[in-house]
C-alpha cells in the first residue's frame, strides 16, 4: 500500500490522535496541541529549550495532554528549518514518538487563513503547522541511521571540501591574472603538476627567468616527472620573459601563491581520503556494484545519490524519487490557456543536480542513453528540446537506478533500447 498519498495520511489521523504543532527555533521551541477537528487543548504555547531538560519537559507535557484527552497516538509536526530541528527529531524518533514535516512554503502561504495577517509569531506558527498536518499536507522525515548516516556525512564532507577546492582554484586563477597571465598559454589547466612544481620554487616570472631552462628541467628530473622536459622548460621560460604581470609587492605575492598551493594540495588529499572511505562504505549497500557497472555512472554520482536518498527501498515507486529531486512536471493552465510544462524545482537540490550531471555523462559515454536522447529530440510526436531531453534522460536513469537497487537485476542496455516506442512507418 502507498502510505505517502494524502488520502492515506488523512486516514491515519483519527479521533484518538493528538496533533502537536512545533515552531522550531535555534534555542527555544514552541508547541501547541490540537485534536483531529483543529480544536485546541493547550491554553498557551509550551516553550521548551533545545536541550535535554527542554526535551524531557516537552515529552512530559505531551504524555500528560494525551492521557488527559484520551488520545492513543501523538503526531508532532514541524518545519525542517535548517539543522535546528535535527536533535529534537532524533529525540522524538528514539522515544517512539511520530514525527512529520510540513513544507515551509505551505506554512508561509496558509498562515493568513485565520486572521488575514501575514505576521509570523511563536503562537501562530504552531497552529498553522498543526492544521497542515490535520489536512494530510505533511511528509514523513527520513533520518538516516547506520551505514546511510555514514555515507551522508562523508558525502557532505566531500562536497564541502570540493567547494573549498573550487574557491582556491578561483583564487589561484586570479593570482595568475595579476602576476603571470601568460601561464594560461603554457598550461590549459592551471593546476598542472609540472607547473605547480616550478611555481613552488619560482612563483613569479622573474624567479623563473633566474632558474633558466636547466633549472626548470632539473626540478622535473628530481621529481622523476617523465611528461616534462627541456622543450616544456623553454616554453615556460619564454612566457616568463615576455610576461606583462605586475612586479609590485613581490614578497607578499610569493607568499600568497605559496599559501594557495599548500591549501590546494591539502584539500586534494582530503578529497582523495574521503572518496576512499566512501567507496568502502558504499560497498556495504546491496547491489551498488551493479549500479557502478553501468557505463557513465561513477562513484561520485552513486555516493551523492545514496547520501540524498538514503535507503531507497523506503520509496514505493520511482515517481516519489522524481518528486524528491524536484523533477516533478507541473504546468500553468487556466481556461483555454495552456501554459508550458516545466519541472517543479521543489526538492533536494543536490539530488537534482547530481542526476542532471549523471544524464550528461550517460549521454556522452553510454550508447543506449545516447540513443534515448536522440529519440526524445527527434521523435515525430512531441519532440523535446535539448534541455528537456536531458531532464527526461535523468528521470529515465533514476527509474533504472531504483529498479536495480530494489530488485538487484543487472542493467540491460538492449532492453532499454527496445522500450523506445517508435511510430510505425507508413508503407510507401
Amino acid at each position: 500500500m502507498n502510505y505517502n498519498t494524502q488520502n492515506e495520511k488523512i486516514k491515519s489521523i483519527t479521533e484518538k490522535t493528538l496533533i502537536v504543532g512545533i515552531d522550531v527555533g535555534s534555542e527555544t521551541h514552541y508547541a501547541r496541541a490540537f485534536d483531529w477537528r483543529n480544536y485546541e487543548y493547550s491554553k498557551k504555547p509550551l516553550a521548551f529549550s533545545n536541550n535535554e531538560v527542554g526535551f524531557a519537559t516537552f515529552k512530559a507535557w505531551v504524555e500528560e495532554m494525551a492521557e488527559k484527552q484520551g488520545k492513543d497516538v501523538v503526531i508532532s509536526g514541524m518545519e525542517p528549518t535548517g539543522h535546528y530541528w535535527f536533535n529534537l527529531g532524533l529525540y522524538l524518533q528514539d522515544n517512539g514518538m511520530k514525527l512529520v514535516h510540513v513544507n515551509p512554503h505551505h506554512v508561509k502561504k496558509s498562515k493568513e487563513l485565520d486572521d488575514n495577517n501575514p505576521n509570523k509569531n511563536d503562537r501562530k506558527d504552531p497552529k498553522t503547522i498543526a492544521a497542515l498536518v490535520n489536512e494530510g499536507r505533511f511528509s514523513y522525515p527520513y533520518i538516516p541511521t547506520g551505514i546511510y548516516a555514514e555515507i551522508r556525512n562523508l558525502s557532505n564532507l566531500r562536497l564541502q571540501a570540493q567547494e573549498e577546492m573550487t574557491r582556491i582554484k578561483n583564487r589561484i586563477a586570479r593570482w595568475f591574472s595579476i602576476y603571470f597571465p601568460e601561464i594560461k598559454d603554457v598550461y590549459k589547466n592551471l593546476d598542472a603538476v609540472s607547473g605547480m612544481m616550478v611555481l613552488k620554487v619560482a612563483p613569479l616570472p622573474q624567479d623563473i627567468k633566474k632558474l633558466g631552462v636547466e633549472g626548470i628541467n632539473q626540478i622535473w628530473r628530481n621529481a622523476k616527472l617523465r611528461a616534462a622536459g627541456r622543450k616544456g622548460a623553454k616554453t615556460l621560460l619564454e612566457a616568463a620573459k615576455h610576461s606583462i604581470g605586475s612586479q609590485e609587492a613581490p614578497d607578499s605575492a610569493r607568499m600568497e601563491l605559496n599559501h594557495l598551493l599548500y591549501d590546494y594540495e591539502r584539500y586534494q588529499k582530503r578529497i582523495e581520503k574521503l572518496m576512499d572511505k566512501l567507496e568502502e562504505k558504499l560497498s556495504e549497500i546491496p547491489y551498488i556494484d551493479k549500479l557502478l557497472k553501468i557505463k557513465g555512472v561513477g562513484l561520485k554520482t552513486v555516493s551523492v545519490l545514496i547520501a540524498e536518498v538514503g535507503d531507497i527501498r523506503r520509496f514505493d515507486n520511482p515517481k516519489q524519487l522524481q518528486k524528491l529531486a524536484g523533477y516533478g512536471i507541473v504546468e500553468c493552465s487556466s481556461g483555454k490557456h495552456k501554459g508550458e510544462s516545466h519541472i517543479s524545482y521543489r526538492g533536494r537540490k543536490r539530488l537534482r543536480y547530481v542526476l542532471y550531471e549523471a544524464a550528461i555523462s550517460l549521454i556522452a559515454r553510454n550508447e543506449e542513453f545516447k540513443e534515448i536522447h536522440k529519440y526524445y529530440r527527434t521523435r515525430e510526436n512531441n519532440p523535446l528540446k535539448k534541455m528537456q531531453s536531458v531532464i527526461a534522460v535523468a528521470c529515465k536513469a533514476l527509474r533504472i537506478f531504483y529498479t536495480i537497487l530494489t530488485k538487484g537485476i543487472e542493467y540491460n542496455g538492449g532492453k532499454l533500447i527496445q522500450d523506445i516506442k517508435r511510430p510505425q512507418r507508413m508503407a510507401s
